[in-house]
């Protein structure tokens, strides 16, 4: 007899592992499957920090997601006991009308958040290990910081399987098929029945979801971290988190020296290199360190002593560089949650909770109107004309 359950959950990364956690929270019957081993090297979930603000550059739409996904993340850390959102401040820096700076103040203004804008003088009085150029400014985001993504994941399937959900590691979820009840999931080692489906596969997503095949593309990301000249700048009471903004050469984001290893940097998207997520994570190489070498020279003198550690992860983006969280056209029992484009991490709390909605309640009282297939489809048309 194939074991029924409420909701299925494929894919353990980062939103599976909220969505699952969520949904045990609320009783559900759930099982959750994925086809490695908790927060891999594989994923986008590791390597010991991910940014968060709430200043939000890209579009202002994102910022009352982050308040409930700060809220979430104080409520998981009250469960786990466990520190999972540390603020250090978050600085953007750029020139005024950069799309970082100038996104920035427009998201700030629009949700009345705090915001500090500083010059390159100030800077260097207040936060001497970033260099500025003299038309640039720095805006700081005092809510900002970072989290740990691996606690973050553990803790969520910690508390999942603490409050009665199925985890099933090392095994991969071949198709997805009709069935009486719902639908069967079909793995290399079992059968099982489930009346909803949350598709959370990161960059393997279109192997399950085919509308996806050609639109969710997995990229190479590299980031390295780098021993300091002067660890007393590098501390995180003396520097914040950041977001460079460098014109043509694109964004850049570092994180103060919150363990060993050091200062941590990388470009956001990197090289854009399109790879098999079915293969080992290509090796970091010459260019790839030679890039980021060039940067931390250049903006961070105080941080960039010896690289001690680089390495790979992925990205999975969509064409528009937002998230996807929607039912599947045409297939009700089944959600599909894309929701990174290498930005997405920050979220993983408030996403969890919105997929646990859309599987119960086919909906979400939280603003998810911008990550559907339809806007997905309208941009795409518009891009194409």
């Amino acid at each position: 007899m194939t074991a029924h359950f409420d909701v299925a959950v494929v894919g353990l990364g980062a939103m599976g592992s909220a969505a699952i956690a969520h949904l045990a929270a609320r009783g559900v019957k759930t099982i959750g499957i994925d086809a490695y081993y908790p927060a891999h090297a594989l994923s986008s979930s590791h390597g010991d920090s991910r940014l968060i603000r709430l200043g939000y550059f890209e579009d202002p739409s994102y910022v009352p997601l982050l308040q409930r996904a700060y809220a979430n993340w104080r409520t998981l850390e009250a469960r786990l006991r466990e520190e999972v959102l540390t603020i250090t401040g978050v600085l953007q820096i750029g020139k005024p009308d950069s799309k970082i700076v100038s996104g920035t103040k427009k998201s700030c203004a629009l949700h009345n958040l705090p915001l500090e804008t500083l010059s390159p003088d100030e800077m260097r009085c207040r936060f001497p290990v970033f260099s500025l150029d003299d038309d640039e400014v720095a805006l700081l985001d005092p809510q900002g910081g970072y989290l740990r993504p691996e606690v973050a994941v553990m803790g969520h399937l910690k508390l999942a399987a603490a409050d009665g959900a199925a985890l099933h590691f090392g095994e991969k979820v071949t198709a997805i098929e009709p069935g009486d009840d719902g639908v069967i999931i079909v793995s290399d080692t079992g059968r099982y029945s489930a009346s909803k489906i949350i598709v959370a596969t990161g960059s393997w997503i279109g192997e399950l979801v085919p509308a996806l095949r050609d639109h969710a593309v997995p990229i190479k990301q590299v980031v390295a971290w780098y021993q300091p000249t002067d660890g007393f700048l590098t501390m995180p009471q003396r520097m914040p988190v950041f977001i460079r903004d460098e014109g043509e050469n694109g964004s850049f984001f570092g994180f103060p020296a919150i363990g060993v290893d050091g200062v941590k940097v990388g470009r956001h998207a990197h090289f854009r290199e399109p790879i098999d997520p079915n293969q080992l994570n290509p090796p970091v190489n010459d260019r790839d360190t030679d890039l980021l070498d060039s940067f931390i020279q250049r903006r961070l003198p105080a941080a960039a002593g010896l690289r001690v550690r680089s390495t790979t992860c992925r990205y999975t983006m969509l064409p528009s560089e937002d998230f996807l969280i929607d039912l599947l056209p045409g297939d009700k029992r089944i959600v599909v949650a894309s929701p990174c484009s290498g930005h997405g991490f920050k979220f993983t709390s408030v996403v969890g909770e919105i997929l646990a909605d859309l599987a119960l309640d086919g909906g979400t009282d939280l603003p998810i109107g911008a990550f559907s297939f339809d806007a997905m489809g309208r941009f795409l048309v518009a891009r194409a004309a």
